[in-house]
């Protein structure tokens, strides 16, 4: 797909039209196509919106995504972001416009979701065994030549499963395939010793539809994970790298692909790939990290590489769910029309902000989220809180990838609330 396609695909979301099927949008936009209702600009609090709506600051999501990249190039790496995180093709594109070398994504589905709106470069942080899906993107692959693949294998019987789906399909070249080292026993996928790494790249060696160009893994997964532990894995992977390569066993790749990378270690991930040796060939050090680019408010806030180098700079929460105070039984007690269908509850309890009414918003001091129904939210209040029946509550959350799946159609508000866009998401 030419950029120009790829331009007319984005562009053509903002031609949907408002209707039933997205939360919290004014009721009379309904008809409207989304860029009509951008351009007038309404505003979040007063424009018709409907509670329970998710936002996202427009400031801050900028400042996100400037931050990384200019992470990335300070520390010489490649940037391709989680795509799962957000899947939302518009955000796909601004990352890419920030630096980014291409999409990390984790299932066949995201990966159509890229492909349709035009991603070039795709980063399969998975194994990939499905005939079906395999045999679609060698579809892909000889229709652009421009479009590059590459995934995971941690098996010989994985390794043998890809390479019978492919072959006598006419592929125009080898798909291209990293071998995943996991993190340790009780991990999760990848191969456990260095031993099964040359097993499943001597699987490769023989498979003529794929080709080993690289490495790769994910630190989160160490257990009981700290700032030894992880920089000890990433150094096992840069030794099997090295390893690999002396062996001769990229033979036939452009250069040596050597990944690693969530939001939580990716200063451990900068400071080990610095000491890539020299190779045969370019080092492309991948950093995958995705959670960044909406950053969270209690999870990644508490995580963020960030804390231990404030001197790079600081990631900025950029989402925020408004929701509606319907309930006041009890002076300890209220309720607002949010719940598990509309925050992310698997890791934390979205937090209260800020409470606004008559225009005015001011501290949410004393209001706690202790429990989540499918669509409520549980306050407890205590005696300085001021919160009564009608106000609006403003709630950080926690997991920005379980936050952007529970909305199909989020708004873009600057910081006076003028909503300024409208991120669509695929899940």
């Amino acid at each position: 797909m030419d950029a120009a396609t790829a331009a007319e695909r984005l562009a053509a979301l903002m031609a949907e039209r408002v209707d039933h099927r997205f939360k919290g949008l004014p009721p009379d936009a309904e008809g409207l196509t989304l860029a009509e209702l951008t351009a007038e600009r309404r505003n979040l609090f007063t424009g018709g919106f409907t509670t329970p709506v998710l936002a996202l600051s427009a400031e801050r999501l900028e400042h996100n995504l400037t931050l990384m990249e200019t992470y990335a190039a300070r520390h010489g790496l490649a940037f391709a972001p989680h795509g799962k995180t957000s899947m939302a093709p518009q955000l796909f594109q601004r990352q890419i416009e920030h630096g980014a070398w291409g999409i990390t994504l984790a299932a066949p589905h995201q990966v159509r979701v890229a492909r349709a709106f035009g991603v070039r470069r795709i980063f399969l942080a998975n194994e990939l065994v499905d005939a079906a899906a395999l045999r679609w993107i060698a579809a892909e692959q000889a229709a652009d030549p421009d479009f590059r693949f590459i995934c995971y294998v941690d098996s010989v019987r994985g390794v043998e499963l890809m390479d019978a789906a492919l072959r006598g399909r006419g592929t125009s070249r080898p798909m291209e395939v990293v071998v995943e080292l996991g993190a340790g026993e009780g991990a999760r996928t990848g191969v456990r010793t260095e031993a099964d790494a040359r097993a499943v790249a001597d699987a490769v060696a023989v498979a003529p539809t794929l080709r080993l160009v690289g490495v790769a893994g994910y630190e989160a997964q160490v257990p009981g994970a700290s700032p030894e532990r992880v920089r000890g894995w990433l150094g096992r992977l840069v030794g099997l790298a090295a390893e690999f390569d002396k062996a001769g066993r990229f033979a036939g790749a452009d250069e040596i692909v050597v990944s690693a990378g969530g939001s939580e270690w990716f200063d451990a991930v900068a400071d080990v790939f610095a000491t890539i040796p020299e190779l045969t060939l370019p080092a492309l050090k991948l950093l995958r990290s995705g959670a960044y680019v909406s950053h969270d408010d209690v999870h990644y806030s508490r995580l963020t590489p960030f804390n231990r180098v404030p001197e790079e700079g600081a990631l900025e929460p950029a989402f925020r769910l408004w929701a509606q105070v319907v309930s006041r039984p009890s002076p300890d007690q209220a309720f607002v029309n949010a719940g598990k269908r509309d925050a992310a509850y698997d890791l934390d309890h979205p937090v209260a902000h800020v409470v606004r009414r008559d225009g005015t918003e001011r501290p949410a001091t004393g209001i706690e989220v202790t429990a989540l129904s499918d669509q409520h939210l549980w306050l407890h209040t205590a005696p300085e809180a001021d919160v009564e029946v009608g106000d609006w509550i403003g709630l950080g959350l926690s997991h920005p990838c379980t936050s952007f799946d529970k909305w199909q159609l989020i708004p873009v508000a600057e910081a006076d609330g003028t909503v300024v866009d409208y991120i669509r998401t695929f899940f």
